[in-house]
């Protein structure tokens, strides 16, 4: 008695995919990678220089606090 199996199979069909579906999944990754950088880059370019001129102040002024209550 021969038994017989069928060729197609889940696993066979999701194999032949597998390129498809890494060249998705690496388009995917590259994407959120390359926005990633790109924000950071325009967030970077474009930042106001007059809040970074209050936050230097802030930490300075703050620094100058604790070094005087230390002192004290």
């Amino acid at each position: 008695m021969k038994i017989q199996m069928s060729t197609k199979t889940t696993l066979s069909a999701i194999g032949g995919l597998h390129s498809f579906l890494f060249c998705i999944g690496m388009y995917v990754v590259a994407l959120f990678f390359s926005i990633f950088v790109c924000s950071s880059i325009f967030y970077a370019m474009n930042a106001k220089s007059s809040s970074a001129k209050e936050t230097y102040v802030e930490k300075t002024s703050s620094a100058k606090q604790v070094i005087a209550s230390v002192n004290h």
